[in-house]
């Protein structure tokens, strides 16, 4: 035994030298490594592939078209009944930074056979300049997937905040999508085209909402084709009620044959805070408490038909099932498929 001691002695003190030397001449070889590495034929990127990924619903093909994503520090009343604090916990728990709000957008690109239909229109092309291209990547990433913005036949808009309807517009003021019918809820034009409303809007964010919309459709010359809830409004695409966020947030469940996708809007923000915690509610929300109401008729719907939900502020490629967590929901991302 103690003859087997030694010689493994030997052998550790052999094995610790040897490693010794070999880090000794890595440590000598390291800035040729470097150097070689600098000099390499290939240069680095330094930026992402096209952000774009398609599914079938059915016979119905959708293409996810990233407009990227925003970060930010948060206000202390970004969650108006909740403090700092409390909001950074969850960022934390999944591994964001606390005090900054990561912000994507993901409008999307139905096609049904027949009809070549946009799902809101992110932050806009001038958004991409202002922002480092950060955001306003839409149409960028739109030709990308091999999509023309002439051939768009239809806009459908969920509601009227900027990040969803600025995209109809290109940098000199003309239409993005020059051949498109554009739809637009018949509850959030009533009410936010009311002048009225529009006195009484807070000063700030609210009365900036109203101008901004104005602004957008003014270029449009007010040309649109208002949709009612409940409604097929496109082939395979029936609109839904979901108020709250805006009072005409509408909400879309893409069908063909035995496959549905529920297309959400702002139902939540991001999911790791408003999923996780559809009590909260967020400064956006025009009426927390009707948002919260429909969050959770929403969610528990999709948790009880297992529907998959397409959601435009969730990480691209932006698709998931939930499923109950807590007193809230969590998003179980679809698996990536790398083929149609």
């Amino acid at each position: 035994m103690i003859e087997r001691a030694q010689n493994e002695g030997n052998v550790m003190t052999e094995l610790s030298r040897r490693t010794m030397l070999s880090g000794v001449a890595a440590a000598a070889l390291a800035p040729a490594i470097m150097s070689g590495l600098a000099d390499a034929a290939t240069p680095r990127a330094g930026k992402q592939a096209p952000g774009f990924y398609r599914y079938k619903v059915g016979d119905i093909e959708v293409t996810v078209v990233t407009d990227g994503a925003n970060t930010f520090k948060f206000n202390d009343d970004h969650v108006s009944n909740k403090n700092r604090g409390e909001i950074n916990a969850p960022l934390i728990t999944a591994y964001y930074q606390p005090d900054l709000l990561t912000t994507p957008y993901n409008p999307i690109v139905v096609n049904t056979g027949g009809k070549l239909i946009v799902f809101d229109t992110g932050t806009s092309e001038t958004a991409y300049e202002s922002t480092k291209g950060n955001t306003g990547q839409f149409q960028l990433n739109l030709k990308a997937a091999g999509i023309d913005r002439s051939a768009v036949d239809t806009v459908v808009i969920s509601h009227f905040h900027g990040d969803h309807i600025n995209g109809l517009l290109t940098p000199d003021n003309k239409r993005a999508f020059p051949n498109a019918e554009i739809l637009v809820p018949a509850t959030e034009w009533k009410y936010f085209m009311d002048d009225g409303e529009m006195s009484r809007a807070p000063k700030g964010r609210m009365e900036t909402v109203f101008k901004n919309l104005r602004r957008v459709f003014d270029v449009l010359e007010r040309k649109v084709t208002q949709y009612e809830s409940g409604k097929e409004i496109a082939p395979g695409v029936t609109s839904v009620a979901t108020p709250g966020h805006t009072p005409g947030h509408q909400s879309h469940i893409i069908a063909s044959g035995n496959s549905k996708v529920f297309v959400q809007g702002d139902v939540t923000h991001v999911p790791w805070l408003f999923a996780r915690n559809p009590d909260w509610h967020a400064f956006y929300d025009q009426d927390g408490k009707l948002a919260e109401e429909t969050r959770r008729k929403v969610y528990d719907m999709l948790v009880a038909e297992k529907m998959p939900v397409q959601g435009f502020h969730y990480p691209f490629p932006a698709l998931a099932y939930v499923e109950r967590a807590g007193n809230g929901y969590r998003e179980v991302p679809v698996p990536w498929n790398p083929v149609l």
